[in-house]
């Protein structure tokens, strides 16, 4: 049972080594169940002698003896069972704190998109609590119905025959189960991430559903897409409560056989009137374990869903664990050759064939065409997605030969919707290094020296709680203006080598822009290189070269003054293409 939890393909070691280190929960709560089962006969044996030996001879201190003993092991029958309970929970709290760090690092670090990646939290919930539920139980106690069958069997052969039989029936009824409900669960489970992943998604955009007028009908797709859900849902429960009730019917129509069969052969002598009851109760106590997994079925399967989707999560982003050379701290020169980008549902690439080379501290304006490519190129500059063509390099070390958390210390990036966190101002600047042990006076200082640097330190003065101001969910508590300067303080924070701003001055006023030309003069003075893409020309005039990207592809590059010179002089329209956002 254990081994069939040890992921064998490349990447998925971490899956494997929190498995084996709730070995021994796992080992203790079989060990466990073997006793429990061994003390569900106490019942069945407390029957017959009080059938055979009490009430022939009317033994009161024969009952009195064994009525005790009874009551003592069904005392210790309910300890060991809560104990291999609390075990089991205790399992899935050890692999809590050993995967969940794991998990939410390969979720934030793939570059995968889809349903399976965002809920991998919630496969990793639903594994962890089947593994400590009553599924679980009932798989422990699975293996000891042949101990129940053998005993039917020491009774008399056709007891134990009609137990077999019964079991066998029980078990096909089971495998049926599987093979009618494990399509119907992951459908449903696929459906039901997708309607809560569409549901966040709405919640998290609340205002602008309700100014657009957008409510009733975003309430209408929720619910069709819910519906949908709770459809594939039902079909699926509808199936296993078909096969439970049968399963029920039949351990039914089994105990009233095996009294029946007892009593036909206790009249022929062959077995004593004790062993008419512990018939029954044996025959039940061999059956039950197979309901109660028929029962529990849903949650079986779909926490081996969840573990199969861990599986693949963590083969698919087996790099992030490769061990990589520290290398040292980069001047700043940022080579890209031939690189490409692939969109999953276009034809059209987002970018193609596109290289160049900038010195440590040159300045770089990007400007284009909406849709030309250029958010996607300053996301592959700034390490947010890799190509799926050529390199990105910095100090000539290929981007994926650093190591990614390392590799960010020395980027500073301002994403075109600058996305705050929910946190403190001062956490955000920090890129929440003060959780990660970090000594707060340095945290402090390196996110006053960066608001500094952006020109944004006396704007954060002025608000209610300075620093410790705490935004909401997206930066909720700012305006869009603030919260773009705070954005770039970010991007500013630990003096990085490059520094890519995508639309920095979007939504700055007349102070804010003044603010950012200070930050880029100061970024080009002290050699960091830099990457501009914005609108809004004012801005571009201080960057050294420009680049000109069309469907992806570069149609011009040189230095500032002669690429504008061939704008101005109509070889490409400027007001289509400096005025676009990407």
């Amino acid at each position: 049972m254990l081994q069939a939890l040890f992921p064998k393909k490349p990447g998925t070691e971490p899956l494997a080594e929190a498995i084996r280190a709730c070995r021994a929960h796992l080992l203790f709560a079989f060990g466990f169940s073997a006793l429990v089962n061994v003390l569900y006969l106490a019942p069945t044996l407390y029957m017959m002698q009080v059938y055979d030996r009490v009430v022939p001879t009317g033994g009161i201190m024969t009952l009195l003896f064994v009525t005790v003993v009874v009551v003592f092991a069904l005392g210790t029958l309910a300890a060991l069972d809560h104990i291999r309970s609390r075990i089991l929970v205790r399992a899935g709290l050890r692999l809590d704190r050993l995967l969940a760090g794991t998990v939410l690092n390969r979720v934030i670090g793939s570059r995968e998109s889809g349903t399976k990646v965002a809920q991998a939290m919630r496969d990793f919930d639903t594994f962890r609590q089947g593994l400590s539920g009553q599924g679980a139980l009932a798989l422990c106690d699975l293996p000891w119905t042949p101990v129940y069958l053998l005993v039917c069997f020491m009774l008399h052969w056709t007891l134990g025959m009609l137990t077999l039989v019964g079991g066998i029936l029980l078990f096909i009824l089971a495998v049926l189960n599987e093979r009618s409900s494990k399509p119907r669960i992951e459908a449903a489970t696929q459906a039901s991430a997708k309607a809560y992943m569409a549901q966040e998604t709405i919640a998290g955009q609340s205002e602008v559903v309700r100014a657009l007028g957008m409510r009733q009908a975003m309430i209408t797709r929720q619910l069709k897409e819910r519906d949908a859900a709770v459809t594939a849902q039902s079909e699926a429960q509808f199936i296993g409560g078909r096969y439970t009730g049968a399963i029920k019917f039949l351990r039914l129509v089994l105990q009233s056989l095996a009294l029946g069969a007892g009593a036909w052969l206790a009249v022929e002598g062959q077995i004593s009137a004790g062993a008419i009851i512990a018939a029954s109760v044996l025959l039940s106590r061999a059956v039950q374990p197979i309901e109660q997994v028929v029962g529990a079925w849903n949650g079986i399967v779909q926490a081996r869903a969840a573990w199969a989707n861990l599986t693949e999560l963590f083969a698919s982003t087996a790099d992030q664990d490769r061990p990589r050379t520290l290398l040292p701290k980069p001047a700043g020169l940022l080579t890209l050759d031939g690189v490409g980008v692939r969109a999953p549902a276009r034809e059209q690439p987002l970018l193609r064939h596109v290289s160049f080379t900038l010195q440590p501290g040159e300045s770089l304006g990007i400007i284009g065409p909406s849709g030309a490519g250029k958010t996607t190129l300053a996301r592959l500059i700034a390490g947010a997605t890799e190509p799926d063509a050529g390199k990105v390099r910095l100090d000539q070390a290929d981007y994926a030969t650093w190591n990614p958390e390392r590799l960010a210390l020395h980027i500073g990036y301002l994403p075109q919707d600058s996305i705050l966190f929910a946190g403190t101002i001062k956490e955000n600047i920090s890129r929440f290094e003060g959780m990660i042990d970090t000594p707060s006076e340095d945290v402090d200082a390196r996110a006053i020296q960066a608001a500094k640097a952006a020109g944004c330190h006396e704007m954060i003065l002025k608000l209610p709680q300075g620093y410790d101001t705490p935004l909401g969910p997206g930066g909720r508590g700012l305006s869009a203006g603030q919260s773009q300067r705070v954005a770039l303080a970010r991007a500013l924070y630990r003096d990085p080598c490059l520094v890519v701003l995508d639309e920095p001055n979007s939504h700055l006023d007349a102070e804010g822009e003044v603010a950012l030309a200070s930050a880029i003069k100061a970024l080009k003075t002290r050699g960091a290189t830099v990457i501009l893409i914005a609108h809004r020309t004012g801005v571009l005039q201080t960057v050294d070269k420009l680049l000109v990207l069309r469907d992806g592809s570069i149609e011009g590059l040189g230095p500032r003054d002669e690429i504008a010179a061939r704008l101005q002089a109509g070889r490409q329209p400027a007001p289509r293409v400096v005025s676009s956002v990407n």
